[in-house]
Parts: C-alpha cells; sequence; structure tokens
C-alpha cells in the first residue's frame, strides 16, 4: 500500500472578498504523478504553495509525512546571487567527484547542452548575479533534480525549457522514484508525465485519473451528463476532445475513461479546420505572393544565422518554427516583418525578401507591447476597431472578442495598469487579431497564457483566414494549430520536418552523438591523420557536399509538388515516401560529411 506524504484537510483561502481555495480535502501518496491546471488566477499556485508548506491556509490543516523529503521550484529562486553556478548545483564537489555522478551528468547536459554549460560566460564558473531570469531558472531546476526526494513540488518547470529540454525533462521525472506535483500549462508535457489531475475552479479541486488527454475525455463527459455549462464552453471541450482523439502525435495511447461515451461525443464534430476553404479564402485576400525569400542571409551582428535560404510562405501556409537556442528563429521572422514594414525597402544582409502588395502583417514578438495604463481592457480594444471579421460570415465585437479571451464583462472595465502579465499578453494578442490581419507571425504566444485561454486562443485560429508562421516551445501548440514544421538546427539552413517535432528530436539527437563521436577521446593523444589521409578526405568532403546540393535541390522540387497536389492524397503519399527516402539519404551524408571533417 503506497505511504501516504502530504494531507491537506478542509484548507481555505480567501484574498480580500474572494473565497480562492474553499473546504479543500485532498492527498499525495508516494509514486503519485499529478498535473494542476486551472485557468490564471483560480489558486493553482496558492494551493501548491500551501502544499509545500511555503504559504499558510486561513482555515484547514496540511500535514507532511515524518521525515517528508520535499524539493520545491517557485516562480522565484531563492539562489545567492553572489555564489558560482558551481557553489549552487553541485556544491563545489571536485571535478572526479561529480563528473563521475551519472545524475549530475545527465541533468547538467539535458538542461544547459553539456557539462561545460555552454552558452555561461565562464561555464559552471559563472557568477549567478547577471544572468538572466530564465538562466536562473534552470540552474534553480538542476539544483532541486541532483538531489534526491520523496516529494517533488514543481510550479511552472517548462518554463524557459526549449523543445529539447522539455522533452529531456519528461524523461527524467518518469524515471525518477519521486512522487511529483506539477503545476504547467504544457499539455504535452501534462499527458507525458502524470497519471492524475487536479483541475482548480471556483474555489474547487476536481481529481481525474489519468494524463491530460484523459483528464479532458472525462471533463467532457463529465459536463455532458451534468449539462450545466454553458455552450461556449462546452463546444470548446469537445472541439479539443475531437482534436486529441484524431490521432494527434504523441497523446496516450491508453484512455481509461469511457472511451465509448468520448468517442459518441465527438461523432458529429467535425476537424478543427477546414483546410481547403481556408486556403481558398486566404488566396482571395492574399493573391499568389505572401513572402519570397531568395538567397537570403540573416545575421545578428557579425554571426550568420542562416545563409543562402531560398524559401516561400504562401496564402494559407500555417508553419511552425522550430530550432536551437540561437539559431535565427525570432531573427528570421524580425527580418520578414521589417520588410513588409518598409515595403520591401529594408533588406537582409544578403538576397533579397519580396512582399505581396496586399500583405497586412500582426507580429506578436515576446516583448508585451506597453499601453497607456489608464485605459480600460475593452477600450484599448475599441481603439483598434470595434467590430472584427473572422472570415466565413463570422463577425464578432470588440467585447464578445474580450470574453473569447477570457475577459469577462467585469474584467473589460479594469484598467490595463491593473493587469497580470498574462492577462497583458492575451490583451496584446486580442488587439493584433482586432486589426484584421492576413498575416501572423506569433513568437512564443502561449507565454503567460493559462490551458483555458489556449483553448480559446486555438478555436479563434481554426477559422482564421491567412498565412502564419508560429515559434513555440509548446509542443501541443505547434502540433495543434499549424500543418507543418520547419527547423533550424543551428547549421544556418532551415529545413521541412514531415515528421514533425517527433523528426526534430531525433535529428538533434544524431546530431549530438555525431558530435561525441567525432570529439578526441582523453586518454593520450592519437597521431593525426597523414597529408595523403587529408587530402583524401578534403575530396570526399567536396563529393558530399556537391550530393547534398542535389538532394537539397530534388527536396525543394518535392516540397514544391506536395504543395501543387495538396487535395490528392494518394499522390501526396507517394511524394512524402520519395521525400523521406531523401531525407535518409541526406542524414547519413551528413554524418558521414562530419566524420571526415575531423580528418581533413
Amino acid at each position: 500500500m503506497a505511504v501516504n506524504l502530504v494531507n491537506v484537510e478542509n484548507v481555505s483561502k480567501v484574498y480580500g472578498t474572494r473565497a480562492l481555495l474553499d473546504g479543500i480535502s485532498l492527498g499525495v501518496s508516494e509514486g503519485d504523478r499529478i498535473g494542476v491546471v486551472g485557468r490564471n488566477g483560480d489558486g493553482k499556485t496558492t494551493l501548491v504553495r500551501m502544499l509545500a508548506k511555503l504559504e499558510e491556509a486561513d482555515t484547514g490543516r496540511v500535514t507532511h509525512s515524518g521525515g517528508l523529503r520535499l524539493g520545491v521550484l517557485t516562480q522565484h529562486d531563492s539562489l545567492d546571487p553572489a555564489a558560482t553556478v558551481r557553489h549552487e548545483v553541485i556544491r563545489d564537489l571536485a571535478d572526479h567527484e561529480w563528473a563521475g555522478n551519472a545524475k549530475i551528468r545527465d541533468v547538467l547536459t539535458g538542461l544547459f547542452g553539456g557539462l561545460d554549460l555552454p552558452g555561461f560566460p565562464q561555464g559552471l564558473d559563472t557568477v549567478i548575479g547577471p544572468l538572466s531570469g530564465g538562466e536562473r531558472r534552470r540552474i534553480a531546476l538542476a539544483k532541486l533534480l541532483i538531489d534526491e526526494q520523496d516529494l517533488i513540488v514543481l510550479d511552472e518547470p517548462t518554463n524557459h525549457l526549449d523543445v529539447e529540454g522539455i522533452s529531456w525533462l519528461a524523461n527524467h521525472l518518469r524515471e525518477r522514484r519521486s512522487a511529483l506535483v506539477c503545476v504547467t500549462h504544457d499539455r504535452w508535457f501534462l499527458d507525458q508525465v502524470c497519471t492524475r489531475m487536479w483541475d482548480v475552479q471556483r474555489g474547487a479541486v476536481h481529481e481525474y485519473e489519468g494524463g491530460y488527454s484523459d483528464y479532458v475525455f472525462a471533463r467532457a463527459e463529465r459536463e455532458r451528463i451534468a449539462a450545466t455549462e454553458e455552450t461556449k464552453r462546452q463546444n470548446l471541450v469537445r472541439k479539443e476532445l475531437a482534436w486529441l482523439r484524431r490521432g494527434a502525435p504523441a497523446r496516450t495511447s491508453k484512455p481509461r475513461f469511457r472511451v465509448e461515451a468520448a468517442n459518441e461525443l465527438i461523432k458529429d464534430v467535425p476537424p478543427p479546420r477546414d483546410s481547403s476553404e481556408l486556403m481558398k479564402f486566404a488566396s482571395s485576400r492574399l493573391g499568389k505572393t505572401v513572402f519570397d525569400l531568395e538567397d537570403v542571409t540573416v545575421q545578428a551582428g557579425p554571426k550568420v544565422l542562416l545563409k543562402h535560404l531560398t524559401w516561400q510562405l504562401g496564402p494559407g501556409d500555417r508553419i511552425g518554427l522550430v530550432g536551437v537556442n540561437g539559431a535565427g528563429k525570432t531573427s528570421l521572422l524580425r527580418a520578414m516583418a521589417e520588410a513588409a514594414r518598409t515595403e520591401g525597402e529594408a533588406q537582409p544582409a544578403g538576397g533579397r525578401i519580396a512582399v505581396g502588395k496586399t500583405v497586412k502583417l500582426a507580429y506578436l514578438s515576446q516583448e508585451v507591447g506597453e499601453l497607456d495604463p489608464d485605459l480600460r481592457v475593452l477600450e484599448a480594444v475599441q481603439r483598434v476597431r470595434e467590430r472584427v471579421d473572422l472570415g466565413k460570415g463570422r463577425e464578432m465585437t470588440a467585447g464578445q472578442l474580450c470574453e473569447t479571451f477570457g475577459f469577462n464583462k467585469e474584467k473589460q472595465w479594469t484598467p490595463v495598469g491593473d493587469l497580470s502579465g498574462g492577462e497583458r499578453r492575451r490583451l496584446q494578442l486580442l488587439r493584433l487579431l482586432m486589426d484584421e490581419p492576413n498575416v501572423l507571425f506569433l513568437d512564443e504566444p502561449t507565454n503567460d497564457l493559462d490551458i483555458e485561454t489556449l483553448t480559446q486562443l486555438e478555436d479563434v485560429l481554426d477559422g482564421w483566414p491567412g498565412s502564419m508562421v508560429v515559434i513555440s516551445h509548446d509542443r501541443f501548440f505547434i502540433e495543434r494549430t499549424t500543418d507543418r514544421v520547419f527547423a533550424l538546427l543551428g547549421d544556418a539552413t532551415l529545413r521541412m520536418l514531415p515528421r514533425g517535432i517527433d523528426e526534430y528530436l531525433e535529428r538533434r539527437r544524431r546530431m549530438e552523438e555525431a558530435v561525441a563521436a567525432a570529439s578526441p577521446v582523453a586518454v593520450k593523444p592519437a597521431a593525426g591523420p597523414s597529408a595523403a589521409d587529408q587530402r583524401a578526405a578534403k575530396k570526399e568532403l567536396q563529393r558530399i557536399e556537391r550530393q547534398l546540393d542535389k538532394i537539397s535541390e530534388k527536396e525543394t522540387k518535392l516540397h514544391d509538388r506536395i504543395a501543387g497536389n495538396a487535395t490528392d492524397f494518394a499522390k501526396v503519399a507517394e511524394l512524402d515516401a520519395e521525400l523521406r527516402q531523401l531525407t535518409g539519404e541526406r542524414e547519413e551524408l551528413e554524418l558521414r560529411w562530419l566524420e571526415l571533417a575531423e580528418d581533413a
């Protein structure tokens, strides 16, 4: 029988006149992996802080088992700014001591990309004080994971992690024996890690067995039976359920809740998007040209991020953009946005970006733009437009769109200066959509948004007719809102990935393995290659580069043919098989190129 680690008995918490938590009773046992979800401001963080005894309840009590080893990651770290990373994370252990510890090696590699902490100016000896909030948060997470605990409590652990870091953390937590309570808006992460869910709503906590997919099934079924929720919310839940049940990648394969009832619930729900209809409408709004990039070079200062890039964003294209940090994702969008803003006058370091004459671009950057703090929320939206055309005869007033994005009638009269960071993010996105753009660039749009707001945003984007590029570390959001994934792998090129983020992670693993295999082993220096070997290696490198160029040309032509036959599924499947074969050939050549580069 599992040992009970934490008991929460009849706990309540009131802020001002609002009961955030009202008579909550629940527990955490050995082996539990609990995901905590709910709208921003409904009490998720307060609940886990009281669970960890970082905050006192107004009534009720929280008890821990004797000798409980508890690790907590809050949204604000307590690191010593004068200390080094080495001191905080590995406690000044000698190099041979920590380097011989497999767990420490795994955590440092998984969270920082290498034992020498690439990206930190002095590696492990970097002083913490000047580091960014995201870097400090990764250090705090590493410090926690290196220790042994009976229970780990994590508040938004995936913030500031890239796709690879999130994938590593999910695997790491699955393999640990510690119990887990985790607040996160990352739905893919919840599905991978959690076996129970706590849904915090209106002062109560509803418990569900299973991961995020199971939670959506159970919640939809509960709302169907109860029939008490408003129609809008129920329709959103049914739409997300339809998406989950129709084969979204990497979802749980063992739904434990009334699968027959879930299937009955969604039998009349159409696919999230009518792609062909949206493509027609987008073409009528945009014409043939949206963005054409020809032989483009993108730089950040002296660093070349992309070179010789020829790429096209067409009408109705919905593109997900992933890649290693610093590879140039944001820089690419900025270069395209600048070309659009100046009507083609501002051009990148090399090549040319042609912008369609009818393009009306909205760009959501990672920085939240400043608004007059005295404006009310509704006024800030109405200053853009009173009504918005969402296509296909759908129209919304500023007030209706505010409600869709979680600003109820009372909240619409809140001054902008009183909004939280997440609410300002929502308002910024709302104002962009209100301006009726036909091209959207979204750079980390999910930052600070709760799951319910994310599903509402996805619902709006489902019917939005235009071209869209999304940069996000939220794997679920990318898979849900886009049709194709492109990647920047740090080699100054942009590649289409037919199998999406799974393929991206596989490629990154192979690249890292190839680099590790090519690096010299620190036993004793081996004799370097002879002059004849170097000449032979250079000759073969040149041959491989020519082959790679030819394969790249073939891939570009295949992508064009796939786009041109988008409605012929048999033809697309045939072309996709050719593309996969070419991809395999290119990957083998790239690995051989890396092997030869050392000799050359």
